[in-house]
């Protein structure tokens, strides 16, 4: 469980580091089954937008009970799974994903998602850690970001340089295992993987259910081969659907 100075730290900087580590197995685990996604869609070795699209095997990391205790005490007892990535930056071939919101691709109202990342690999500012701009998140609302369709992006809406001061940024090192917890609204980033270890992150995105999925929205992201995010399913975790609109694909 988060204590009162970390739940203090997400809501105050938008991010927080638990003292969590995810087991050794369930982390072998993880790296098993991108093991074998990747080996059925080798395009997917860097980057994948919908895991859940591929292989349901992640819902068992969603379930563990430990990070639904984290998310419910920074969104509520009542939370839904929308999705799941996984960001791989393989050694020395590692995309940059550009500065950015992640509330900006993403159909919900009132926007709001507590993502969880997930380091399968260490990860360091050598091989593309996640930077973020402390703070950032607190006006909770969307800054301008420009369509930047430049190779070597894993994502194509950029944040406008004018939003914000880069040399704000501080790195989140995590060890394998490790976890991180963040705002939909913080500004983040992350550089290419230049190194000789990969840098393979695995996210879970979680709502509460207050907010709604809006399954007929279109979106900014438009990319050849990516699940739209009209067409995501969505699981109910914990508690129920505070809204009455989410449409489940099922319940735990």
């Amino acid at each position: 469980m988060l204590t009162d100075a970390q739940i203090k730290q997400y809501h105050e900087l938008g991010f927080v580091t638990p003292d969590y580590r995810l087991p050794e197995d369930v982390i072998r685990d993880i790296g098993e089954a991108h093991a074998r996604l990747i080996a059925r869609y080798p395009d997917l070795n860097d980057y994948c937008s919908a895991l859940l699209a591929f292989d349901t095997w992640y819902l068992t990391v969603a379930r563990i009970p430990e990070i639904l205790d984290m998310v419910c005490q920074v969104i509520g007892d009542d939370v839904a799974l929308w999705n799941s990535s996984f960001f791989a930056k393989p050694a020395r071939v590692g995309t940059k994903t550009p500065w950015h919101q992640d509330g900006e691709y993403w159909p919900i109202e009132p926007l709001a998602t507590c993502t969880v990342w997930i380091a399968v690999d260490a990860s360091t500012p050598e091989n593309g850690c996640l930077r973020v701009i402390p703070g950032s998140h607190k006006p909770q609302r969307l800054a301008r970001h420009n369509a930047n369709d430049a190779p070597g992006l894993a994502l194509n809406l950029e944040l406008d340089s004018r939003e914000f001061d880069e040399s704000q940024a501080v790195d989140i090192v995590l060890e394998r295992g490790q976890v991180s917890l963040h705002d939909v609204y913080l500004y983040h980033g992350s550089e290419a993987n230049h190194s000789e270890h990969s840098r393979r992150g695995m996210t879970l995105r979680y709502l509460p259910t207050t907010s709604v999925y809006c399954h007929d929205r279109p979106t900014r992201f438009q990319r050849e081969g990516v699940l739209e995010m009209s067409q995501r399913t969505i699981y109910l975790m914990r508690g129920v659907d505070r809204s009455g609109k989410n449409d489940f694909c099922m319940r735990y």
